[in-house]
């Protein structure tokens, strides 16, 4: 047996010093959870947490917290399954759970990712069409989508020709959509909270109103329910743990990961966009929200006012921020779309095969011709239906945390083994009680819609 690693000598090391040292130790080493943190906080999450501070205030102010703590008690089953295991996550599934689930969960990461991109780009080419228009020049929505296709596509082959240029890619993405998380804190420390009392009660789980101007409280809620943890993200995440080089001793680590560098910062940044933009159209000037009509201009009223950043720099830093968010979004979802087509047809994750599986979400630039007077409410669907992909994927990972075959001594038991299976039960069965209850209320009023 060969001798361990400094990385587990030191994970070792930290395991028997008292929880807040170690916590603090661990803290240093964070990657994969924060990683995901920064995919999954796009458009999606963004216009979601808008919309719900726009329509309703601080009612849905839970959403967001809710749904990604759900995701992560089956994140951080898929967690201790990998690093236990150490056997490819597709084929474990597809020996453990069934081919059916193994399958369904890898077309679920390509599907979700090729329905998001018409989104992405939708929003990206309006964003960058706003910019040009603040600077004078009037730019056809179609070109800028053309353009952010050019880009993505670029940066998307950076990470195998080029690792480190595209390392850095992705910390420049991770500081500007930080950054404008920021300047969403500096809007609430500006207007303040008006209501703090229905602050507290916007804290209040399954808490759901009715409808205004159009937008419906149901609907919101399973956007921020699929915008939390997409179906690309759960198929991207186990494989992050094992190229990473993680194994058995990261465990724990890997479970002060997720909460500390994915629960925390998403649950921060979605409530701060809330109380934002709750402030600023439903407490503030009510006539400013029009709606599913919003325009990205008239979001960025959240910066733009005088008291604020100023009309020009309020539009740009919104802008740069939610492009930012769209490109990076574009490109994770290319690669999980790459690597997921591979993993179906056994295939190695390079070559020609790879750049076909990572150009198949790019007909998404068909949002920038044919959307291109979609507004920022185009992200709400496009959560709700990549929503109905996940169940799959959550169920194929509930079958392999109660198997024996797979995990062994490993398979949790006793009390915290029923408890975690029981969260990771509930978690499904939230989100496919509100999908159901999404199927059941709403969706029939947007077929007719469609088929009128």
């Amino acid at each position: 047996m060969s001798a361990p690693s400094d990385d587990v000598r030191h994970l070792e090391a930290l395991d028997a010093r008292p929880f807040l040292p170690r916590t603090l130790g661990y803290l240093r080493l964070m990657g994969p959870g924060y990683m995901q943190s920064a995919m999954t906080l796009g458009g999606g999450t963004a216009f979601a947490s808008i919309f719900a501070g726009a329509a309703f205030g601080y009612q849905l102010l839970w959403v967001a917290p809710l749904a990604m703590l759900l995701g992560i008690v089956v994140l951080s089953a898929v967690a201790h399954q990998t690093l236990s295991t150490g056997e490819n996550p597709f084929q474990a599934m597809k020996r453990h759970a069934g081919p059916f689930f193994a399958y369904g969960w890898a077309f679920s990461g390509i599907a979700s990712s090729v329905i998001w991109q018409f989104a992405q780009y939708a929003l990206a080419s309006a964003m960058l069409v706003a910019l040009a228009r603040s600077l004078g020049h009037d730019v056809p929505t179609w070109a800028m989508g053309l353009a952010a296709l050019a880009w993505c596509i670029g940066v998307t082959l950076l990470y195998d020709a080029t690792p480190r240029l595209a390392r850095a890619y992705e910390n420049v993405i991770k500081a500007m959509v930080w950054f404008i998380v920021a300047c969403f804190a500096f809007v609430v420390a500006k207007t303040g909270v008006p209501h703090p009392a229905e602050l507290a009660a916007g804290l209040v789980p399954f808490r759901i109103p009715g409808e205004n101007q159009g937008v419906h409280g149901t609907t919101l809620v399973v956007s921020g329910l699929a915008a939390a943890v997409g179906a690309n993200m759960v198929f991207v995440y186990p494989y992050t743990l094992r190229k990473r080089g993680w194994g058995r001793a990261h465990r724990r680590l890997a479970r002060v990961d997720l909460g500390f560098g994915m629960f925390v910062p998403y649950a921060l940044a979605a409530s701060l966009m809330v109380v934002a933009s709750a402030s600023v159209f439903y407490y503030g000037d009510p006539s400013l929200f029009t709606g599913k009509g919003i325009a990205p201009v008239q979001a960025a009223e959240m910066l733009a006012a005088p008291d604020r950043l100023g009309p020009v720099a309020g539009l740009w830093v919104f802008g740069l921020g939610i492009l930012a968010m769209a490109l990076s979004s574009i490109t994770m979802q290319m690669l999980c779309s790459g690597f997921a087509l591979c993993e179906m047809f056994g295939w190695e994750p390079r070559g020609a095969r790879y750049k076909l599986g990572m150009l198949l979400p790019a007909v998404g630039v068909l949002g920038a011709v044919f959307w291109n007077d979609m507004k920022l409410w185009v992200a709400v669907p496009t959560n709700v239906v990549c929503g109905f992909l996940l169940p799959v994927a959550y169920v194929g990972f509930l079958k392999l945390q109660a198997s024996r075959a797979y995990l062994g001594e490993d398979r949790p038991r006793g009390a915290l083994g029923a408890l975690w299976l029981a969260g990771m039960a509930l978690s499904t069965l939230v989100l496919v009680g509100f999908l159901a209850w999404f199927a059941w209320r709403e969706l029939p009023d947007w077929l007719a819609k469609v088929g009128a």
